[in-house]
């Protein structure tokens, strides 16, 4: 199954919302951190909105502890935990899991700062924008041909509520989208199947 690029649209917020709401800066615009508008209200407080579910973080993990596994430390550096990705004054992202070439990002260059390098794989585990001023679609459209443009080779999205998995490279204009019971390329023959590994571990979300 194949999906094409579609036209972006997004929505602004009207409420004055402060600095710390805000979890990456696109094109010189917040995109604000999901349940932010409860923040706002009082209903919830900062820390409530921040944390990932439980399916989100055992997904994140497995996918960790897999790639590290397999992965030739001596050619590649792996980051996690929403590592931010600085592309220009305009542009701040972050990312679940990044893979970078390590002569791209040498260990001399691992600092206290974002990475101003593109990663050669990004792989992403639901949204963290909230969706009452971009929508799902948009905000992968844009995220993702961000940081193709930025250099990265390759940006993988899982959705566990759609339990698909998309993938988009600098070579190909169409993205696949595929079941995530499917068998996935990372990189150099590290593949994953999260519908499979949920199914193993026993998970009703399979």
């Amino acid at each position: 199954m194949v999906a094409t690029k579609s036209s972006i649209q997004s929505r602004k917020p009207r409420l004055k919302v402060p600095d710390y709401l805000v979890y990456e800066l696109i094109d010189g615009k917040p995109i604000y951190y999901k349940g932010y508008r409860d923040v706002l209200s009082g209903e919830k407080t900062f820390s409530e909105i921040m944390g990932s579910s439980t399916l989100q973080s055992f997904i994140v993990t497995y996918l960790v502890v897999l790639i590290a596994k397999q992965l030739d430390e001596s050619l590649y550096t792996l980051l996690t935990s929403e590592a931010g990705l600085h592309l220009d004054r305009r542009n701040n992202l972050a990312g679940d899991v990044l893979i970078f070439d390590s002569a791209t990002l040498p260990i001399t260059a691992i600092n206290q700062n974002y990475a101003d390098v593109p990663p050669k794989i990004v792989i992403e585990v639901d949204i963290t924008a909230d969706p009452t001023d971009i929508t799902a679609e948009s905000y992968i459209f844009l995220k993702t041909q961000k940081l193709l443009s930025f250099g990265v080779e390759k940006v993988i999205w899982i959705t566990t509520e759609t339990k698909k998995v998309t993938v988009a490279t600098s070579q190909d204009e169409d993205w696949l989208i595929r079941d995530w019971n499917k068998d996935v390329e990372i990189v150099n023959g590290i593949i994953i199947n999260i519908g499979q590994y949920l199914t193993k571990k026993g998970s009703p979300y399979a």
